[in-house]
């Protein structure tokens, strides 16, 4: 009896010693294995690229200005009348010359009638006198010089004459656009009494005021881009054509004016414009959206992809701003045409990081 108790007791602590030893080995594999997959792990960061590309780079100026007519004037009477004849009317198209109004000219014409008469027989005397005087020495001098003088006087008031009756009709200064008529048919006019409104719509003006940092930049002859709310599918061009000497106190900005056809005649004096003055033009440049750059304690720099397909990896390359646009920069660096740069994750990847390309614009 005292036996068996004996190896029980034995063969239990045999098996405790066994149970223990197996539980130690145990505990250190799976210590060791999850060491090794810690060891193991490398994140794959999923980014969008695009290869870089030498393009011409426009830096503009953005301004808002409002559209006027280039010319834009009332026309009024010279000579005092009666209407007797309103020949164009609101919203007709005119060109430099055609006349407007006709005022009554029969008194008129009656004095050119008559001055006609005395000028002629002014003349004829005056080359009677002359014949006589230098070739036969008769007479005076001074009624030589009395036949000379009284033809000159004559023949100025014919021309003033015809000069007036000429200015009974009331004519386009230049071409354009009736834009308003403020006489009608019997109307009485004295000099200086507005007949009409012609506007000239092409081509049109744009006045605007530039920033005075951008003095340097902004020269005549500069081209522009024009886009106008109103007229939202509709672009247009125009030039540079006066530059301001000044700068205006208060909103410390110069005064520029442009030009801008209007061929289609979509563009209405009043309207505000959107312009966009050419800056400076790069040409080869290498050209990256602005969310690509990332700053960096010393400036910028670019996520650049780089190793075999399947194994790539990310690369930080310093970068400068040359120019900016918009969403657009033009850098210079350690970059070159063909490079493949991260355009979408940039800001959670870093130099070295495994990456896997998901798409390229």
């Amino acid at each position: 009896m005292n036996r068996m108790k004996g190896g029980s007791v034995l063969l239990g602590a045999a098996v405790v010693l066994a149970a223990g030893a197996c539980g130690g080995t145990a505990d250190g594999s799976e210590a060791e294995a999850a060491g090794q997959d810690a060891a193991g792990f490398e994140r794959i960061i999923n980014v969008e690229v695009m290869p870089l590309q030498l393009e011409r780079f426009v830096e503009q100026v953005r301004l808002t200005g409002v559209v006027q007519a280039d010319r834009d004037v009332t026309v009024s009477a010279e000579e005092a009348g009666r209407v007797v004849e309103v020949i164009v009317d609101k919203g007709a198209r005119v060109g430099e010359g055609d006349p407007l109004v006709r005022l009554d000219a029969e008194l008129i014409e009656a004095q050119v009638a008559q001055a006609q008469a005395q000028a002629t027989l002014a003349e004829e005397t005056w080359q009677r006198r002359k014949r006589l005087w230098e070739e036969d020495r008769v007479g005076s001098e001074l009624a030589y010089l009395e036949a000379r003088a009284n033809a000159d006087q004559t023949a100025a008031t014919l021309r003033n004459l015809r000069e007036r009756l000429a200015r009974t009709v009331v004519r386009a200064p230049f071409g354009g656009v009736v834009e308003d008529r403020m006489v009608e048919v019997g109307s009485l006019l004295a000099p200086g009494t507005p007949v009409a409104r012609i506007v000239d719509l092409s081509p049109l003006e744009i006045a605007a005021g530039v920033p005075e940092r951008y003095a340097p930049d902004v020269r005549v002859g500069a081209t522009v881009k024009v886009s106008i709310d109103a007229l939202p599918d509709e672009d247009f061009e125009g030039r540079v054509r006066f530059v301001g000497s000044t700068v205006e106190t208060q909103s410390r900005t110069f005064p520029v004016e442009l030009t801008l056809p209007n061929r289609s005649g979509l563009i209405k004096p009043q309207m505000v414009a959107n312009v966009q003055v050419e800056r400076r033009a790069i040409d080869g440049a290498i050209v990256v959206p602005q969310n690509a750059l990332v700053r960096v304690e010393n400036g910028f720099v670019v996520f650049v992809v780089s190793g075999p397909e399947g194994e790539e990896r990310v690369e930080a390359r310093p970068v400068t701003i040359r120019a900016s646009q918009s969403n657009r920069a033009a850098i210079e660096g350690e970059v070159q045409p063909g490079d493949r740069i991260v355009v979408t994750g940039q800001q959670i990847v870093a130099a070295g990081d495994r990456v896997r390309i998901v798409g390229e614009p």
